[in-house]
């Protein structure tokens, strides 16, 4: 009689997996969760206004998913924090019901071969394996701090390559993504992440995408176009239009992420608040009520 019942069961499952598939492919086709990335309290954290725990604790009142927790907040920065201070802060979350969707340091890669660039890619080195113990999917790194055009530009885009390549293979190892951000720097449309990033063809390299920072005459078209590279987000109440800083159209910016396959989480950054204790729940429940309706 067991064996029989295991037997229907089995011929079964088919049909009542193509079932719930259908039951629940609304319910599951948007699944956005929303985190803040600690620099928008970047003032309040470097004077110590406020703590890695108590913002812990904003997070979990406002209503946020996650947090992305930057690098540069946790003790001895650039030097990794001890497994005490990681694992206190995992736990904290963890008891709030927070995820911790990234975390991020500051790197250049557009040093040479050699001494200079090796101790940049050690850098990255070191904190993936520190996302690893947070349990942050990615790793947010940069490329070179300023813009480059022609030969010069062609020398530094293979620096970066050589240095992301003795990096990519680490972070499969630890399971954790680098996510390359935009930062009006060396990135600065769609059509040069893609050139770089889709040279490496690697699940394991992606896009943390700053909406704030393309340089074109249409920044959302530059989003739309880099979407597809997203493994995280830096979601932004401004932008820049023809390089002047301009409110950000939430609901434009909302619609091209759903209409998009990315799936997962948006850390929202908001700048230069005077009081983001009570600013970005505003913000918060701008994104909020946009993304998930």
């Amino acid at each position: 009689m067991l064996n029989y019942s295991r037997r229907n069961f089995l011929i079964a499952l088919p049909l009542l997996s193509m079932t719930r598939a259908f039951s629940f492919s609304n319910r599951t086709k948007q699944r956005f969760k929303i985190s803040l990335n600690a620099y928008s309290f970047n003032d309040w954290l470097v004077q110590k206004k406020i703590t890695p725990l108590q913002l812990l604790e904003f997070c979990h009142q406002t209503g946020f998913d996650a947090i992305d927790f930057t690098g540069y907040y946790f003790s001895n920065y650039p030097e990794v924090p001890s497994d005490e201070e990681i694992f206190t802060f995992k736990r904290k979350a963890h008891a709030l019901g927070l995820e911790i969707s990234g975390t991020g340091i500051r790197n250049e890669f557009s040093f040479d071969k050699g001494e200079a660039l090796d101790k940049e890619i050690n850098l990255v080195i070191k904190w993936i394996e520190v996302a690893a113990k947070l349990g942050a999917p990615v790793l947010r790194i940069y490329t070179a701090k300023k813009y480059y055009s022609g030969e010069e530009r062609k020398k530094i885009f293979e620096n970066i390559q050589w240095a992301l390549s003795k990096c990519i293979p680490v972070a499969k190892k630890h399971g954790v993504i680098l996510g390359i951000q935009n930062h009006n720097d060396f990135l600065r449309t769609s059509s040069e992440c893609h050139e770089l990033i889709s040279s490496f063809n690697s699940p394991w390299l992606g896009l943390v995408l700053d909406t704030g920072n393309f340089i074109a005459e249409d920044p959302y078209e530059e989003i739309k176009r880099a979407v597809s590279l997203a493994v995280n987000w830096q979601f932004k109440e401004k932008l820049l239009m023809n390089n002047i800083q301009t409110p950000m159209d939430i609901d434009k910016l909302c619609n091209i992420i759903k209409s998009s396959n990315y799936r997962g989480t948006i850390p929202i950054e908001t700048l230069g608040m005077k009081d983001p204790l009570n600013e970005v729940p505003i913000f918060f429940d701008k994104v909020k009520s946009s993304l998930l309706s």
